[in-house]
């Protein structure tokens, strides 16, 4: 088996998860949710895949956890003169990024093709892999109607209650193979502590991927982004909630059970360890929130060293 790790990301969890094993291990790589890529202005936006660059790049806004740091908004106030919504936060630079991309895409280039020549350009040397070339929307229901991730949770803040999640396209998207490669060649594979619906849950609902994990399961490890009843960071608690998932790390494990045969949970939630241990997964205790760079690459080091795949 190679000496590589394969990380199923998205969000900034996931960022920091994949920052601190690239600081230790020298082959990583990403696969990237696209469930929240959205279109804007005329602008292809890959949340996950660009914070994911950015993070590796140390151009990333630590401070908001998206965007590049310290980037103007000239573009943005020109677009409000123009009468256009707003709410969608795009700096000049991140904007350059939405447009190449968008080029790229309309000169038949596909989204992993995109994303290899852009971590060629930002010196990213993880790989970084789309979970496929094809569309997935995940669509948030709530009492005002049915709206995109991004909708739902940049302009409207989450501030309804969810009444449903669906992930458009899924079913019918061919997973990217150099996904399935990565999956079958790894050593150990990591579902990111990102949010299990909006982050990971639509890469599962991909036939080939959770077919690929489920097969691969007794080296998958998940890391739980959540402690007690509440997510580290994000809505997480609230879409388990919705989708009547106990929102703690027990729920989290009963979710992922099928493709994953080991679990990363806080110690503060040591008490559900025997409960997660009858799902038949075994169990890991540590510290799991990265507040800084150490805490990241101690998180990274526990995981590579204590997870017997």
């Amino acid at each position: 088996m190679a000496d590589v790790i394969t990380v199923l990301a998205g969000g900034t969890g996931s960022v920091k998860m994949v920052r601190g094993l690239a600081a230790q291990e020298s082959k990583v790589n990403v696969i990237s949710n696209v469930g929240d890529n959205y279109w804007l202005y005329g602008l292809y936006v890959c949340p996950d895949i660009d914070t994911m660059m950015y993070g590796l790049a140390d151009l990333l806004d630590q401070e908001k956890g998206w965007g590049v740091k310290k980037d103007t908004f000239n573009f943005l106030r020109q677009m409000e003169v123009f009468g256009e919504e707003t709410w969608f936060r795009m700096g000049d630079r991140d904007a350059a990024t939405h447009l190449i991309r968008t080029n790229m895409l309309k000169n038949g280039k596909n989204l992993t093709d995109i994303t290899k020549w852009m971590c060629e350009r930002f010196a990213v040397s993880v790989n970084i892999i789309p979970v496929t070339d094809n569309t997935i929307e995940t669509r948030i229901s709530t009492s005002k109607g049915e709206m995109h991730l991004q909708e739902y949770w940049v302009k409207y803040r989450g501030r309804d209650e969810v009444e449903g999640i669906q992930y458009i396209g899924a079913e019918k998207a061919r997973p990217n193979p150099e996904a399935v490669n990565a999956i079958q060649n790894s050593k150990l594979v990591i579902l990111a502590p990102g949010n299990p619906l909006t982050s990971i849950g639509p890469m599962l609902q991909i036939k080939g991927i959770k077919k690929e994990l489920a097969r691969a399961k007794k080296k998958v490890v998940a890391i739980s982004p959540l402690i007690g009843d509440s997510s580290i960071t994000g809505p997480a608690a609230k879409y388990m909630r919705a989708a009547g998932i106990e929102p703690n790390a027990y729920g989290l494990a009963k979710m992922y059970s099928d493709v994953c045969s080991n679990i990363v949970i806080d110690a503060k939630d040591k008490t559900l360890a025997k409960k997660i241990r009858s799902l038949d997964m075994s169990v890991y205790e540590t510290k799991i929130t990265m507040k800084n760079k150490a805490a990241e690459e101690a998180l990274a080091s526990f995981v590579t060293k204590q997870v017997h795949a």
